[in-house]
């Protein structure tokens, strides 16, 4: 895990590469990577890379970035780990490459060498990299499947710079600070900035499962080469009637090969534990391919003692019975509150999650862990979110009212003047739920778009901001651009939560928290060699089997019924009486997530 950085200085008219600029926006990344700093300028000043390391796999001094390929036409910088490496390094061996490291990086840079952009194809983990070719001159960006790794460009007068944190982009002084109206916009819709949008208008995210190129004429469109929606499209909804055992058996044996993939790494390994199924299973895995002795790191709460939210004591059990050496660690509202500048500091993009991330990430760095695996992913692949359920049954029974339109007409002026509040996802039913990406819009969303045309619910200087955004972006139509053409209920609301939910808020949010910490976290549950081997089996309809039965079925031991019956709570924060005690004595309306985001945003944007 690493911080990168490039720019490239591709008109004639724009001046050379400035190394201060290039030092300022890799420093600014220095918690990311701790261990080393590197750069590199090309010969005739028009392109820098720079890189901070965090040294996980090959420590050596070798395998620092930037990067130089053999034959001396490529260099790399690159953020992220390649989980088969050690596989493609061996094959690259015996095709006669010499290589000079045991890293990843290499095994990227030379098989880029080979196969140019067809490499994406054959890696399996997290990147973001960027690649300078000096022959044909171009920079060539790339980002893996499910974008758990970040990449941010600007393209302002005839110069592309490229970051692993928007925030770093910033602090090379050079790229405007002007907000987006779609990042704006997106942000208050969902709680989380929509890709490819950020906070800032000439800031932009290279896609999940894209790459890029940029010449002299500066960068061109983004290329997709994956996306959730390639697994679901074309599934069938149908009972299986094969034995159960079969499912079980592949699915743990996908399950085991990724966790034993995301264990690929030259320092130790923890692993988050919570009380539920998907950290569970990830630890029970872990356990069961580790050599030596496994730790877990739960997060307690002091709010949520005695209450089915406080997952420490279940989690302990867990970590009994599986003979790890466990960790608790509890927060205290005081203490959220000293950290809380912290916590919005290292924030890089606006976002309502990410706090408890934030803190159990900071436990494991304290503890002296440089990586630890994450659950996330569980819900989002085998249908454990109440979104699967309510979706489909939402978008079927509001479909009539689709031709209904002086319903609908109501229901949007009840909603844009106040009417429906305090619960305006009520009115907002009859405007959203008769598609399936309307309905899951209504399910995840903060804000309405109607609601946003209040100027009461946003500050007075954003107003035209918003107005412009509500112009630009429709949340619906960006959610219907990830539903399969022809996918079961399960497959467009697994596309939905995988393109939406899981890519821009908790994929992003374990990446600012952990990095902040110099912490890289892995989510073998996101992996798209798991997708598509068991997103077949997640999909179909096992009789009298609870959501989850094929992922929970995995561990070994067996988990218990406390634990597989046990009400879901999500890894949850009790930000409601936090958010209340930041506000004092002011008056408080609304949910805790609509204030709490207007804090949040309060903070990030430019004074």
């Amino acid at each position: 895990m690493c911080g990168i950085v490039a720019i490239y200085a591709y008109s004639d008219s724009s001046p050379a590469v400035d190394p201060g600029e290039l030092r300022c926006i890799r420093d600014a990344m220095a918690r990311r990577g701790p261990d080393a700093a590197g750069e590199w300028l090309s010969p005739d000043g028009r392109v820098g890379l720079g890189h901070r390391r965090l040294a996980i796999i090959d420590l050596s001094d070798a395998a620092g970035q930037p990067m130089r390929s053999l034959d001396g036409r490529f260099h790399i910088v690159f953020n992220g780990e390649i989980y088969n490496f050690p596989t493609l390094r061996n094959q690259l061996l015996s095709a006669g490459v010499p290589l000079r490291t045991t890293s990843d990086t290499e095994v990227i840079l030379e098989l880029f060498a080979r196969d140019g952009l067809a490499v994406v194809e054959h890696l399996r983990g997290m990147f973001a990299f960027a690649i300078w070719d000096s022959e044909e001159r171009r920079l060539y960006l790339a980002r893996d499947p499910y974008g758990i790794k970040p990449l941010y460009y600007s393209q302002c007068a005839g110069t592309l710079r490229v970051a692993s944190q928007v925030k770093a982009l910033l602090a090379g002084g050079r790229v405007p600070t002007n907000l987006s109206p779609e990042g704006l916009t997106g942000f208050l819709c969902w709680g989380s900035v929509p890709e490819p949008f950020t906070l800032f208008d000439r800031i932009r995210q290279v896609p999940s499962g894209s790459v890029c190129i940029a010449d002299h004429r500066g960068i061109r469109e983004p290329l997709r080469y994956w996306a959730p929606r390639f697994v679901y499209d074309g599934q069938a909804d149908r009972t299986d009637e094969r034995a159960m055992a079969v499912a079980e058996s592949q699915v743990r044996n996908a399950l085991l090969d990724s966790v034993k993939a995301h264990l690929v790494a030259d320092v130790p390994v923890a692993v988050f534990l919570s009380a539920g199924i998907d950290s569970t299973v990830v630890a029970s895995l872990a356990r069961e391919v580790s050599w030596g002795q496994l730790t877990t790191i739960t997060l307690g709460f002091t709010e949520f003692r005695g209450r089915i939210e406080d997952e420490t004591h279940d989690a302990e059990r867990t970590a009994e019975r599986l003979g790890t050496d466990h960790r608790t660690v509890h927060i205290t509202k005081d203490e959220f509150l000293r950290e809380l500048p912290r916590i919005l500091d290292a924030m890089d993009q606006p976002t309502i999650d990410g706090i408890n991330t934030y803190f159990v990430a900071r436990a494991a760095a304290q503890e002296g862990f440089k990586v630890a695996l994450s659950g996330v992913g569980g819900d989002e692949v085998f249908g454990g979110y109440p979104s699967f359920r309510r979706v489909p049954l939402w978008s079927r029974a509001l479909r009539p009212v689709a031709r209904a339109a002086p319903l609908c007409w109501l229901a949007q002026a009840f909603v844009r003047h106040g009417i429906a509040y305090p619960h305006p996802k009520a009115a907002g039913m009859l405007l959203y739920a008769q598609s399936m990406a309307g309905a899951y819009f209504l399910q995840r969303g903060l804000y309405l778009p109607e609601e946003l045309r209040s100027p009461s619910l946003h500050p007075s200087d954003l107003s035209a901001l918003v107005e412009a955004g509500l112009r630009r972006y429709d949340p619906v139509r960006d959610a219907q651009r990830n539903v399969p053409e022809r996918a079961t209920p399960h497959g467009v609301v697994a596309c939905l939560e995988q393109s939406h939910y899981m890519r821009n808020q908790l994929l992003r949010d374990a990446d600012w928290a952990g990095m902040h910490h110099s912490l890289e976290i892995r989510v073998p549950l996101v992996d798209r060699d798991l997708t598509a081997a068991v997103a077949d089996l997640a999909a179909r309809k096992w009789r009298r089997q609870a959501p989850k039965a094929l992922l929970a079925r995995a561990a070994r031991p067996p988990l218990p019924q406390s634990l597989t019956a046990r009400r879901k709570t999500g890894f949850s924060v009790p930000m409601a009486a936090w958010e209340d005690d930041l506000n004092g004595s002011r008056k408080r309306s609304g949910h805790w997530s609509r204030r709490w985001a207007l804090r949040v945003l309060r903070a990030l944007k430019p004074a």
